[in-house]
């Protein structure tokens, strides 16, 4: 199961309190004060894991906490601090307070890790408070306490390309015959219903990854259909492939909806570059001519034919070298 978006609970370890001891030895009636520093509590740390690609363990546990610092002890001893815990995350996960907008941390590279909750300090013993004139203090501190919180988790599938189309525009098909994925494949609309993504390997030793993301409809920055299920996902691509299909008598009509969905929930995604793509010209059906509306170069594909798909590869090799900071 596909899971990208969770709530989760955190909580860091607290310090562990200082000690109040008296130095007691043979012959050493009245020692003076040894009690040691509490432990530190354990941090909470949440970290990229590539061989993750889902938060569904996140799913069946909605609480992480951190063990607490142990306390001090006699002969100016130091608790153990308590042992921190390891949140792992797919790369593309984004992590901010539950209910807020502002993100913490937005982590992608493999092995990136940052500290959610940090663990309390622990307490100073009593053999700290001892002054000239205050010999034998009977006081130590507590250890404070760690931070908490509530917390969202987002992940957002990281992808060279983007298909972008409505339900049946022939993604899914595109992306199978490009890569090795595997996508359900039907003839009936949002047959995908969570993003797959594929490897298009071009030259001998390159390639990108190229995402296959559920289908679009008028509404979806609304939350229609699949809606942010779908848009989230889409945020991270470099280069976005519009697939529409040949048979649409009002193709234009259909590039500014989709572009248009795209604009109102992220404006900044219809400035990515772009292709757009007629899908299954192998049925050799009577075009529109609402095609002649587009100024952009229109890409011919067939996924059944393979008419055009060297082309397509091509051209986004380029794109994407011209993009390579995007």
């Amino acid at each position: 199961m596909f899971i990208d978006y969770t709530q989760i609970e955190i909580i860091a370890g607290n310090g562990g309190p200082g000690a109040i001891s008296f130095r007691r030895e043979k012959f050493i009636s009245k020692g003076g004060p040894d009690g040691g520093d509490g432990g530190d509590g354990g941090h909470v740390y949440i970290m990229v894991d590539t061989n993750l690609h889902t938060l569904q363990d996140m799913r069946y546990k909605k609480r992480y906490k951190a063990e607490n610092g142990y306390s001090g002890g006699g002969s100016n001893k130091t608790g153990k601090s308590g042992k921190d815990i390891i949140i792992l995350v797919p790369a593309g996960s984004v992590v901010r307070e539950k209910g807020s907008k502002e993100i913490i941390v937005d982590l992608t590279k493999d092995g990136q890790k940052h500290i959610i909750c940090h663990g309390g300090k622990g307490g100073k013993g009593n053999a700290r408070f001892k002054t000239s004139t205050k010999q034998a203090p009977r006081i130590a501190q507590p250890g404070t306490d760690g931070e908490s919180g509530n917390f969202e988790v987002e992940l957002k599938i990281l992808a060279d390309v983007g298909l972008v189309g409505l339900p049946n525009a022939g993604k899914s098909t595109l992306l199978s015959v490009l890569s090795s994925a595997r996508p359900k494949i039907a003839d009936y609309p949002f047959t995908t219903l969570e993003p797959q993504l594929g490897i298009v390997k071009y030259g001998e030793y390159e390639s990108f990854v190229m995402a296959d993301i559920p289908g679009l409809i008028e509404g979806a920055s609304k939350g229609k259909g699949l809606g942010h299920q779908f848009l989230r996902h889409i945020e991270r691509n470099r280069i976005h492939v519009y697939l529409i299909d040949s048979q649409e008598e009002h193709p234009f009509e259909i590039f500014k909806t989709l572009n248009n969905e795209l604009k109102t929930f992220n404006e900044s995604l219809i400035n990515k570059p772009y292709i757009i793509c007629r899908t299954k010209s192998d049925l050799k059906t009577e075009i529109s001519s609402g095609w002649n509306d587009f100024s952009e170069n229109i890409i011919d594909i067939s996924s059944v034919s393979q008419e055009g798909l060297d082309k397509l590869v091509n051209s986004l090799v380029k794109l994407l070298k011209q993009n390579i900071n995007e």
